[in-house]
């Protein structure tokens, strides 16, 4: 049955349609934000997926060109592989929902948003996330949501819930938060040095927005929701896991204290292989082939049961250091020879070099999306090869968390990037991970801050980037203990990775990803004091001693800028028919030359001397020649009527034979010859452009100059 439900957010319509479109989806809904429309569809497995350990949840945003009255381009003409801000708005939707399916549960699960149009100033990414927790709540798939989203920005020093267009022109950040009733449970965030105490309050906001739309949900849910089904539960055997917590919890404990991440991996391999045979002497072969995922699953428990109650009663963490304490820390810069800025930022066993190129303004990524922004002049690359974590796999290219780690570093560094008239270059980063052992995408942040300075990049204020843990007591979940500087392990089996980057005025990034029911304000607080302390460290301690500012000069390998602007309407003139004008200077030069629409003009050279000639050949083709103004030129031509004077710039103009000189002149080749270099006078400029030039006019002058 179709059923519409309205409700406001931020001052706007929100609608949810359901019961008229994908009726055999296990739960469908249209969700309509002003003219934005965003369908979302839940399906699930009847049968639950054999041989895995984990949940396998699938969450898929679909951009659609139709939504904003585009078609695709390319020779194919439709939709290709998602682009990254596709990708990563399937990540802001999946982190939210994700700790609320059941544990135990094994049936596929996909989300698919498909956007069916946009208006600018009512968020798609947003609509997206509400009516994925709308379509779980409402179907059959066990969910213990709601869950709900909003943007929030900061403009003139106040909060804004989902700004508009206009609005987020002028917003200080870029916000999204999810949460459910009780805590937030997604955080993701790019802004321009925001203070501690401001971006809490932004949270704090947006929270009161989530609790009004988890409670519209709620209703939908209890008019219209299915029960939920039953599934096959993959809970491991409390008996069998207490058996073996008996016989090998101790020497667990013992082994995952290693401080050297090969060192404790080893031992827990050890320790699985004999856990296993102890399965085997027991309860014969058989039953241990029977129920090896099973046993799999219970060392994976007992291992994080060790480390988590280390950490939480004991205060102790795997490799040995205080809660609050930061991994040996080094980095150098100008590591590689020939690129334009290199360097190489080591926490621990994490390990990441970044690697800055400068190009020209046409080189910058062109947006292919529903988005307003169309190109992007700062990018950064993250790439995690295998033989980072010791694995021997062939590259498949980067993948969505490879996405979305360097989108957090580039959200990261947006905001100390020089605006385009100070610095006019399109600049790239790539930061490859060399080993990993947590924290890569922070490594990643520290790193490409290192290498902007040593490219010259007059950065604002270097940014550094940290993360922080946490393990909460699964009997009580307000006794907590927070993690600086987490690694590996404690990522893996903690409940959440904080990760914030900023310089020492703010934050200018946030990216959590969380493993339990969600986070209190006190958390979130306490993070954000945790990630000041250490960032600060990081910089005064580690980085700036390195290299305290951007280099004056550029790489020498690295292309030389210089910039002119020229009217719009010469900018014909410049290029030429065909390219002919703009072709020949860089033949002559060997320059690069770029031309925006507005008369910009960018003229790259490794050379300084070619770059100064290139630019005064474009100014002299874009000057405007004025009556009266005197000019050298060349003879091109003689006529019986007249010669043809060069005037440079791709001008030309006739000298007609009664303008030569005060005396009479027979034929032109009597005074003048092709290639005579000749001081001459604009005397006039007809209609079509023509140029009239006279040279008796400057007799007169030239006379008075040789009297003085």
């Amino acid at each position: 049955m179709f059923k519409t439900y309205e409700t406001e957010l931020a001052g706007r319509k929100l609608v949810i349609e359901t019961g008229k479109i994908a009726e055999l989806a296990n739960g469908s809904v249209m969700v309509r934000y002003g003219d934005t429309v965003v369908m979302v569809n839940a399906t699930a497995a009847k049968e639950p997926k054999e041989g895995i350990d984990f949940f396998p949840l699938s969450v898929d945003y679909e951009e659609k060109l139709y939504a904003v009255g585009k078609i695709p381009g390319g020779f194919i003409k439709r939709e290709g592989k998602p682009a990254d801000k596709a990708i990563l708005t399937s990540r802001a939707i999946d982190r939210p929902i994700r700790p609320l399916f059941p544990k135990d549960f094994r049936n596929d699960v996909c989300v698919v948003a498909t956007v069916l149009s946009v208006e600018p100033d009512n968020s798609p990414e947003v609509c997206a996330m509400i009516g994925a927790s709308a379509a779980l709540s409402i179907s059959d798939i066990p969910f213990g949501g709601p869950t709900a989203a909003v943007n929030v920005g900061y403009i003139d020093n106040q909060i804004v819930i989902n700004p508009t267009l206009k609005q987020r022109e002028k917003s200080r950040l870029t916000l999204t938060v999810a949460g459910t009733m009780e805590k937030i449970t997604m955080i993701e965030a790019g802004a321009d040095e925001i203070p501690n105490d401001v971006m809490l309050q932004a949270i704090e906001e947006a929270h009161k927005e989530i609790k009004k739309i988890c409670n519209f949900i709620s209703d939908i849910k209890a008019e219209i929701g299915k029960p939920k089904f039953e599934y096959k539960s993959y809970a491991v055997d409390k008996d069998l896991y207490n058996e073996i917590s008996q016989n090998f919890k101790e020497r667990m404990y013992n082994d995952v204290q290693a401080t050297n991440k090969e060192i404790r991996d080893e031992n827990v391999e050890k320790i699985s292989e004999d856990i296993t045979n102890y399965i085997i002497e027991k309860y014969g072969e058989e039953v241990a082939e029977e129920r090896k995922q099973e046993i799999a699953e219970i060392i994976h428990d007992l291992e994080k049961e060790c480390v988590r109650q280390m950490i939480l009663v004991e205060h102790k963490r795997p490799d040995g250091r205080r809660i609050d304490e930061l991994r040996p820390l080094s980095c150098e810069v100008g590591l590689l020879p020939r690129v334009h800025g290199s360097a190489l930022f080591t926490r621990g066993q994490t390990q990441v070099m970044s690697i800055a190129t400068l190009g020209m303004k046409s080189e910058e990524q062109v947006l292919d999306g529903l988005d307003e922004e169309e190109t992007k002049r700062y990018m950064h690359h993250y790439n995690f090869p295998s033989y980072s974590v010791g694995e021997a796999r062939p590259s498949r290219g980067p993948g969505r968390r490879e996405i979305g780690h360097g989108a957090l570093a580039e959200k990261a560094l947006v905001p100390v990037i020089p605006s385009e008239d100070e610095f006019p270059y399109s600049i790239r980063v790539v930061s490859e991970v060399l080993s990993s052992n947590g924290s890569t995408s922070q490594a990643s942040i520290c790193g490409s801050t290192l290498a902007l300075m040593d490219a010259g990049v007059p950065i604002k204020r270097p940014v550094a980037g940290i993360s922080t843990g946490l393990i909460t007591d699964k009997d009580d979940p307000s006794k907590y203990i927070m993690l600086t500087d987490i690694q590996g392990i404690e990522d893996f089996f903690g409940d959440m990775d904080f990760k914030v980057g900023g310089t020492k005025e703010g934050i200018t990034a946030i990216q959590v990803d969380i493993k339990n029911d969600g986070l209190t304000y006190e958390i979130i607080k306490e993070a954000f004091e945790r990630t000041k302390i250490a960032r600060d460290y990081i910089l005064d301690n580690v980085m700036l001693p390195v290299i305290s500012k951007p280099r004056e000069e550029i790489s020498k390998y690295a292309p030389r800028i210089m910039t002119t602007t020229i009217s719009v309407d010469k900018i014909r003139d410049v290029i030429g028919p065909g390219g002919k004008m703009i072709n020949k200077i860089i033949d002559e030069t060997g320059v690069k030359i770029d031309i925006s629409d507005d008369g910009k003009v960018f003229v790259y050279s490794t050379d300084t001397e070619s770059g100064k000639k290139a630019l005064k050949m474009i100014k002299d083709i874009a000057k405007e020649i004025e009556v009266g103004e005197i000019c050298d030129g060349v003879v091109t031509k003689i006529m019986p009527f007249g010669a043809f004077i060069d005037l440079g710039g791709g001008k030309e103009g006739l000298l007609h034979i009664s303008k030569i000189s005060s005396k009479r002149v027979e034929k032109v080749e009597d005074v003048l010859s092709v290639g005579d270099e000749v001081t001459v006078k604009i005397s006039e400029i007809d209609n079509q452009g023509r140029i009239n030039l006279n040279m008796k006019d400057l007799e007169a002058r030239n006379q008075e100059e040789s009297k003085e």
